[in-house]
């Protein structure tokens, strides 16, 4: 009787385990996707660059626009609704506001930490753990999204691999032109890229029953105050160090399309 039990259970068991690895394998291999993309902007180091100041001039532009114009006009607006929803409009600006510039700040402390003189090298690992904090949010939405509708899952997915590959050129075209090392590049891409997927795990295991759109907001204004106080507190300042304002106007109008490109597929 007992090993009748027994069997049961472990077959029954056994379906058990195949249906959680199936509803999750799929939601988890679309936030690899979106996340790993990251990397595809470190390639852009394996080609030989002629006019290396104008081309670092344009990746900058092109990753200062779009941090913040996602910031502006996608993290900041949701996550305000939400949080004066939540906390009314007293409460709720305060909150946003805080947390914006403490994300602002943390930038600074951070780059005081680097002890490097190489200002490119610096914009690059600043970008990396900004990009990284960013991409934390971006693993658990996709892996959500995709966990209660596989469709909406894949939309996004493909959304988060358009910005994340501009996002990855933002990190290693620095790092590369300062150390002149592909490996390095690669490296500190992959890790600002491991978060997303990261995100997406933790978010399963730990976090699924305390997650929610008011902590998702708190992150997502944080991460906005850092990657605005990189784009001009560090980004900008590095560009006008080349003087190729041409390339400048490049950068920020390509990253208007890839934007444009990102709200209609969204």
């Amino acid at each position: 009787m007992y090993l009748i039990k027994i069997i049961m259970y472990f077959i029954y068991g056994n379906i058990w385990l195949k249906r959680i690895i199936f509803y999750i394998m799929k939601p988890l291999l679309l936030s690899f996707i979106s996340g790993l993309s990251t990397i595809l902007g470190s390639l852009i180091t394996f080609f030989k660059i002629k006019r290396v100041e104008e081309f670092t001039t344009y990746i900058l532009s092109l990753s200062m626009s779009i941090m913040t114009i996602i910031s502006l006009f996608d993290l900041i607006p949701k996550s305000t609704i939400i949080l004066i929803n939540n906390y009314k409009i007293v409460y709720g600006l305060l909150f946003i506001i805080l947390t914006f510039l403490l994300g602002y700040l943390t930038i600074f402390i951070i780059s005081n930490k680097i002890n490097d003189t190489n200002s490119l090298y610096r914009v690059g690992v600043l970008s990396m753990i900004s990009l990284m904090l960013h991409n934390f949010p971006e693993g658990i939405a996709v892996f959500m999204s995709a966990y209660d509708d596989i469709k909406v899952g894949i939309k996004l997915c493909i959304a988060m691999m358009l910005h994340n590959i501009p996002e990855g050129m933002a990190i290693a075209v620095p790092i590369y032109y300062s150390k002149e090392s592909r490996g390095r590049a690669f490296f500190y891409t992959l890790i600002s890229s491991l978060s997303e997927p990261i995100g997406a795990l933790l978010s399963f295991i730990f976090l699924k029953r305390y997650i929610n759109d008011i902590l998702i907001s708190f992150i997502l204004i944080f991460v906005s105050g850092l990657m605005i106080s990189l784009s001009y507190n560090d980004i900008y300042k590095e560009i006008k160090k080349y003087n190729k304002n041409k390339y400048i106007i490049y950068g920020i109008i390509s990253s208007i399309i890839i934007y444009i490109l990102l709200y209609y597929i969204n």
